[in-house]
């Protein structure tokens, strides 16, 4: 299946975060077959936070929604993330943005990702990969996303 996936950081070397993050990826979720470029946007939510850094991935993957979300979860909290409040500052944060073109909707995962259409720092970078990929329950591609997203962040490609 194939997967798309957001990482993003806003503490310590984000870089080396994004690099060591893909090899565990790709060790215990599956094969990255793409990446965007990095791209760099204030913070969103909780705003008086350092800027961050976010990167979509596209991964294939024979794991089902529940045990990629296990996986990206142990890998977040393996590479020191510390969950203290919702949108605040972390050292890397993986969110399962589309899981091929199914819709799940379980207590613990939601499937597509519900914020993709009002995030410019995740539609900016999956428009860069996959500008024609539909979402599945809109029917708009990411680039028709981005076209018509109301969030007026700056979101600069690295």
């Amino acid at each position: 299946m194939d997967i798309f996936l957001l990482l993003g950081a806003n503490l310590g070397d984000r870089q080396e975060t994004f690099r060591r993050a893909i090899e565990l990826l790709s060790e215990r979720v599956g094969t990255v077959t793409l990446q965007s470029s990095l791209w760099e946007t204030a913070a969103w939510g909780l705003t008086d936070q350092p800027n961050f850094l976010n990167q979509v991935l596209l991964l294939s993957t024979a794991l089902q929604p529940l045990e990629v979300l296990a996986q990206t979860q142990a890998i977040e909290i393996e590479m020191g993330r510390v969950r203290k409040e919702k949108w605040g500052a972390r050292l890397l944060d993986i969110d399962l943005l589309y899981y091929g073109s199914e819709i799940l909707d379980l207590p613990q995962l939601k499937v597509p990702h519900p914020y993709i259409p009002e995030r410019r720092f995740t539609l900016a970078p999956l428009a860069e990969i996959a500008p024609d990929f539909m979402h599945p329950s809109l029917s708009l591609t990411q680039q028709e996303l981005l076209n018509q997203c109301v969030d007026n962040s700056v979101v600069n490609r690295i």
